[in-house]
């Protein structure tokens, strides 16, 4: 199958190389032309250099996915395509975008006769070799015309993937994936450092979270993950310890408190990492300053 790619990011170069070496044709388009360049020489990568050579070098029905972030840049690229594209076109979006901006672009488009698709994708740098996980929004139609693409991206065609249901659909389910993401690694962050601080008993780190990942309830591939960080850097030594939050923990919460659904240990996971940016935190300053107040407890000084 011939498609395209726009945005050769880590990501989008990784989906890229994968659909490439499962043998179909990939037109890459990226503004920076040396992604292209390497790519063509190194992947078999069909270079583009604009948005009209993409479309140019796509037989119809053109299917173009776009993996750009979310947002403006997201809002852009669909802005520049539409003018260009035909009745019968299928444009993917597998970044993670907000599901209602989904919607208002799925409509746009459905307006001019162009299938939408949102494809909420996981499996990070680790996708080319292991596979995606694909949550997929978006007439059985252009799902159907899209499948080849997404059987090769997935760990196993039958596997890692699945028509969840509507445009929109695909994006709000890999919304509340990483929601849940959120929860469980401040679970397991917590409990690494409950672990440490019990400094008498010197535990090994690594060791046990090589034990937990064989036969115990918590082995996950995150866990995988933390025994790989902790084999390298056992002290974490050089990380701040700053968490970025990418938007779709807080989308979750806000959709928990829309459909008044409880999600305390999202919303805390999600609060932990605003905790984590803030090296001036007044909050903890004045809660210090109250217990001297009422309890003459210490105050550290800085």
């Amino acid at each position: 199958m011939k498609a395209a790619m726009i945005g050769l990011g880590k990501m989008g170069a990784n989906m890229a190389r994968r659909l490439i070496q499962g043998g179909h044709e990939i037109v890459g388009y990226n503004r920076n032309t040396k992604v292209i360049e390497d790519m063509a020489a190194e992947d078999g990568l069909i270079a583009a250099f604009s948005t009209k050579e993409v479309i140019e070098s796509l037989p119809q029905p053109r299917v173009i996915w776009i993996m750009v972030p979310a947002g403006e840049p997201t809002e852009s690229v669909i802005n520049d395509l539409a003018p260009l594209l035909e009745n019968g076109d299928v444009v993917i979006d597998g970044g993670n975008s907000n599901y209602k901006d989904t919607l208002r672009r799925g409509e746009k488009l459905q307006g001019r006769g162009i299938s939408f698709v949102d494809v909420g994708t996981s499996g990070g740098i680790w996708g080319l070799k292991e596979g995606y996980s694909m949550m997929v929004g978006g007439s059985p139609e252009a799902v159907q015309t899209i499948t080849p693409l997404l059987e090769t991206l997935a760990p196993a065609p039958d596997l890692g993937w699945g028509h969840v249901g509507p445009f929109g659909a695909g994006h709000f389910t890999k919304m509340v994936h990483n929601g849940i993401e959120y929860g469980m690694m401040q679970a397991y962050a917590e409990g690494f450092e409950i672990l440490k601080a019990k400094s008498e008993f010197g535990l090994n780190l690594h060791q046990i979270a090589e034990i937990w990942r064989y036969g115990s309830v918590v082995r996950s591939w995150l866990l995988d993950l933390i025994s790989s960080a902790l084999a390298e850097n056992p002290q974490l030594e050089g990380i701040k310890g700053w968490v970025a939050d990418s938007g779709e923990g807080r989308w979750t919460v806000f959709e928990a408190i829309d459909l008044d659904i409880p999600a305390p240990v999202i919303t805390a996971a999600l609060q932990s990492r605003f905790v984590s940016r803030r090296a001036d935190n007044f909050s903890a300053k004045l809660l210090s300053a109250l217990r001297n107040q009422f309890g003459g407890h210490a105050i550290k000084k800085d």
